[in-house]
């Protein structure tokens, strides 16, 4: 005798009723965050300081530098929806990750050697020259291969870990506390990396600080391997990828047979046998009601379907059609994103050119000024769980809705671009007061403070829409494409740093806004630029998210297992 685990991020297998009682819970919690740390600190140790490391080390022009790093930051969102697949529909989640944490210690293991052994990297520039020398194709091979292997290794596990956590829980409020807590723990993480292992990589050594990063980046894979026994294992039973398939082709193979308007004359199938009485496919994305049409000799003797490409059961149908509404709110959440990868790496260039002093003694990094947009969110998402949410709930007697934590994270990060545009407008005037326009090297008097505002909003705004974000896919996808759900957030910040990266590269060909030496620039304007745009998508989002109707709502409004064809 079986049971199915519900809401779980796989494919639904069966798992006996003694192993379901054993496993999963908020027992493995402590395992996942463990993973999760180790990951997220090793990243944010070697990611969050690469751009300081081209420019000083490889001697990579400034822009440059910025525009590799948005490309590598694309990959490391865009690759777990591959790990996702590969999740859902041939390995599981556990096996995803171990294998992504080998990856990424091999990338962290080149990269280590590129600060370690002075071959892998060139000569360092003269004293009092501008001219240094370029990296031969062998110096840049390996730095580029560690950084793609361990963009690539995150990737595999950053996203699917959530997912593998989300597993071992049954209940939807369960799920939203860990996704909170999920949230908490990677900010803070990547908090300690940003601060700790890159003040040491400035500071003490880049050797050091490297091998930290592959200290941590093992530990955490030990703790995942540690707490296997305690998990909830969903084995994987195909790729749900395949079944749209089906929809789609089955659509067209029936697009000239006339629908009807009688429930039985649709295919409905439960537990792989043939279910009759059920209720009509939903009216929204009509035409695609004609793969679930059931025709002569589509069925067999027993019931189950002959022709896979032919006919698809009514819930095959419905499952696609979610994916289809949901799409535009995934759209409009690509500029959304551009917010985090702009002010991260531009703040880092204008660090460079103030006074970044605090006391006699302390020097701010310029690869740590992120640490400032992740600690505003880790502490938000702690004052927004524990405090806003239950007095918006005490006071209006629901929960707030994931599109409405979304909407308020836009208005954040409007702001926090405008405040960008505002600084920097200061910045430059001091740094042509004191004419330092032909002086790259100088520093700008102004302290480092000031840049800090802008950061604390784009952090807020992060706390408000990246759970919201995170919770919304993984509770309006299908069951089956629920690791998928929670890795969409990353295809879409993946889009936001190439998005940002393309725009950015066309400001520098056709405006004279971004030069090397940014005092002879105007980065304001490309503050202004993205906060214009920003504009315009919240307007955009709030007409797609008035049209949006939720398919499965929270807090048991509705089950968590109702059937995504259930319209409301």
């Amino acid at each position: 005798m079986s049971s199915v685990v519900p809401g779980n991020g796989e494919t639904e297998a069966q798992i006996s009723p003694d192993s379901a009682r054993k496993q999963g819970g908020w027992t493995t919690f402590p395992f996942i965050a463990g993973t999760l740390m180790g990951s997220s600190i090793a990243l944010s140790g070697w990611a969050n300081n690469l751009i300081v490391y081209m420019i000083e080390k490889f001697h990579v022009r400034s822009i440059d530098a910025t525009q590799t790093f948005n490309i590598a930051a694309a990959s490391t969102s865009l690759l777990p929806v591959i790990a996702a697949i590969l999740a859902d529909s041939i390995l599981g989640c556990y096996t995803v990750i171990w294998m992504s944490s080998l990856v990424a210690i091999l990338g962290i293991i080149l990269l280590s050697l590129t600060a370690m052994l002075e071959p892998l990297r060139p000569a360092p520039c003269q004293n009092g020259s501008s001219m240094c020398p370029i990296p031969s194709k062998v110096q840049f091979s390996v730095l580029y291969s560690g950084i793609a292997l361990a963009s690539i290794g995150v990737a595999g596990t950053r996203f699917t870990i959530a997912a593998m956590g989300a597993n071992q829980f049954e209940e939807s409020k369960d799920q939203r506390i860990f996704f909170n807590w999920f949230a908490v723990t990677l900010y803070t993480s990547m908090v300690l990396g940003a601060t700790v292992i890159v003040y040491i990589e400035e500071n003490v050594s880049w050797t050091l600080g490297y091998c930290l990063c592959f200290a941590v980046n093992v530990i955490g894979l030990a703790i995942l391997l540690l707490g296997r026994r305690y998990y909830r294992h969903v084995k994987p039973q195909g790729s749900p990828f395949t079944r749209l398939a089906h929809v789609i082709t089955a659509t067209i193979l029936k697009r000239k047979i006339p629908l009807s308007s009688r429930a039985e004359d649709y295919y409905y199938q439960k537990d792989g046998a043939a279910e009759k009485g059920a209720s009509m496919p939903t009216k929204s994305f009509r035409f695609l009601n004609h793969a679930a049409l059931e025709t002569e000799g589509d069925t067999k003797a027993d019931g189950s379907i002959a022709k896979p490409w032919r006919l698809c059961s009514v819930q095959q149908v419905e499952d696609l059609k979610c994916l289809l509404r949901i799409f535009p709110l995934l759209s409009s959440s690509i500029v959304l994103c551009t917010t985090l990868p702009v002010v991260s790496t531009l703040t880092i260039l204008q660090a460079l050119t103030v006074d970044r002093h605090l006391g006699p003694n302390l020097k701010v990094p310029a690869g740590s000024m992120i640490v400032f947009i992740l600690t505003s969110t880790a502490i938000n998402l702690t004052f927004i769980d524990r405090l806003l949410f239950p007095m918006w709930q005490k006071i209006t007697h629901k929960s707030p809705m994931p599109l409405q934590r979304i909407g308020l994270g836009h208005l954040f990060n409007m702001t926090g671009m405008s405040v960008a545009a505002l600084v920097e407008s200061r910045r430059l005037k001091l740094a042509q007061i004191h004419h330092l326009s032909d002086h790259p090297g100088s520093t700008v008097p102004m302290l480092v403070l000031w840049l800090v505002p802008q950061l604390v909003l784009v952090g807020l705004g992060e706390a408000f829409h990246y759970p919201g974000q995170v919770t919304l896919y993984y509770q309006e996808f299908p069951k089956p494409l629920r690791s998928t759900a929670t890795a969409m957030i990353s295809v879409v910040v993946a889009i936001s740093y190439y998005l940002s990266t393309a725009v950015i590269d066309l400001v520098r060909r056709v405006t004279p806004w971004l030069p090397d030496n940014i005092n002879k620039g105007k980065l304001g304007n490309v503050y202004l630029m993205f906060a214009m745009m920003q504009m315009f998508n919240f307007f955009y989002f709030l007409f797609i998210s008035k049209c949006y109707k939720y398919q499965r709502l929270e807090e048991g409004n509705k089950s968590n297992n109702e059937s995504c064809n259930t319209e409301k």
